[in-house]
């Protein structure tokens, strides 16, 4: 494929330096990265300029519920050893963020895009990608998110019959369903602790039948494919050629090892080999502030964002035996309105270890917890988190604009 630059038209050009100058704007006044503004302001004035600057590049989609924001930087980390890639690394992850990541690396021959599951069928044509990694589809803010089923069908549809590659996990049944209208897919074994979400059948509706990890529905044809990328025991990567690859990351949890998996079966297809993509990969240390550690005078905090059930239930795997932990919860636009999964948390893991909470929504946490039977301390804010905790370790689990709220006033702290 050609990987240079086409040269934009007169009303692009014009676009594209309006986007970056809001953007600039943005960033100068302490109003965020500018991502989202720069794209709006590009996409008003020429409303083709996402299409116009993927033009000439060779692009890679990422999409899912979870781990969309960490298995598009462990891919942006892998194409950098063929060269500059363009990519959301802030998670912008709607059009408006992608044409800014475009235009802030016209020159950059390849990209990668993290892409909100409800934006796909749209971004997908105006990209045209080599490749699209699909991850898992869960319940997420449902006030307002399509139904799994429901999305799982539109990207069904959006992707029957495109030559664009699929990198697809083949142990969420609702994503393997989605991906097998597509003409060339690449399974890889990446997990599904979430399982509320596939009980039944997408296809059929009939009762799926698990037997570890292989699925396979008694009324139709819909089975758990054969993987060619999996993890084995020790959570090396097996690959297709039969070699086994030690993952080393600085990130927690296996399911980073399987967003690894993913990286590396995306930057295959790509020409990087796995040997070439994991020292790259390695070097990836927090995700947009998720997973880091900072150290504040006598204190050690580690932040790990959870937006849905399906992700605090790898957060809570990750947290330090014997650790203090502040869970924050918040139910803003952004969160989405509707608290009621919290109900579908287990979050009896944290018995017997100290537990404060904090959020907008702390109170719907705090009966949550009860219910479970979870001891816990409400705090108004991080600042008094800390000052409660003493010095040491403390770890926080937090959705998402809690855990910016948490970044900013962690800032703030002397």
């Amino acid at each position: 494929m050609n990987t240079e630059p086409v040269p934009l038209p007169l009303r692009a050009k014009l676009a594209t330096t309006l986007l970056k100058s809001a953007a600039a704007l943005s960033r100068a006044t302490g109003r965020g990265d500018g991502s989202v503004i720069g794209g709006r302001v590009g996409l008003k004035v020429e409303p083709q300029l996402l299409a116009m600057l993927a033009r000439g590049k060779e692009v890679a989609l990422v999409s899912g519920t979870n781990g969309k924001t960490t298995t598009t930087r462990f891919i942006a980390a892998a194409l950098g050893a063929l060269g500059e890639v363009a990519t959301n690394s802030f998670g912008a992850n709607m059009p408006t963020g992608h044409t800014t990541a475009l235009a802030q690396s016209t020159g950059a021959p390849y990209a990668v895009l993290e892409v909100d599951e409800h934006y796909l069928r749209g971004v997908l044509p105006q990209t045209t990608p080599r490749v699209v990694a699909l991850l898992n589809l869960s319940r997420d803010q449902l006030d307002r998110a399509m139904e799994v089923g429901m999305m799982a069908e539109a990207w069904r549809k959006a992707l029957d019959g495109v030559s664009t590659h699929i990198v697809a996990n083949c142990d969420d049944p609702m994503i393997v369903w989605a991906a097998s209208t597509s003409r060339e897919v690449t399974w890889v074994a990446a997990g599904q602790r979430w399982q509320e979400d596939s009980f039944v059948c997408p296809n059929c509706g009939r009762h799926l039948d698990r037997d570890g990890v292989h699925w396979a529905c008694p009324g139709c044809q819909l089975r758990r494919p054969t993987p060619t990328w999996s993890l084995d025991d020790t959570d090396a990567v097996l690959a297709p050629d039969g070699n086994r690859y030690e993952v080393t990351l600085q990130l927690p949890g296996r399911v980073n090892k399987a967003n690894a998996a993913t990286a590396l079966a995306v930057a295959a297809r790509f020409g990087v080999s796995p040997a070439q993509a994991l020292p790259r990969i390695a070097q990836v240390a927090s995700i947009a502030g998720r997973y880091a550690t900072v150290v504040k005078g006598e204190h050690v905090i580690r932040l790990l964002l959870a937006k849905n059930p399906a992700g605090w239930l790898e957060a809570l795997d990750m947290v330090e035996p014997g650790c203090p932990v502040l869970l924050a919860i918040n139910a803003r636009d952004p969160d989405g309105l509707d608290t009621s999964w919290l109900y579908d948390v287990d979050f009896s893991p944290l018995r017997g270890r100290r537990v404060l909470v904090a959020g907008d929504r702390a109170y719907d946490l705090c009966v949550r917890l009860d219910i479970n039977e979870v001891p816990f301390e409400h705090v108004p804010n991080f600042g008094t988190a800390l000052d409660r905790t003493g010095n040491g370790r403390l770890e926080v689990i937090a959705n998402y604009t809690a855990f910016q709220d948490i970044r900013a006033e962690l800032d703030r702290v002397n």
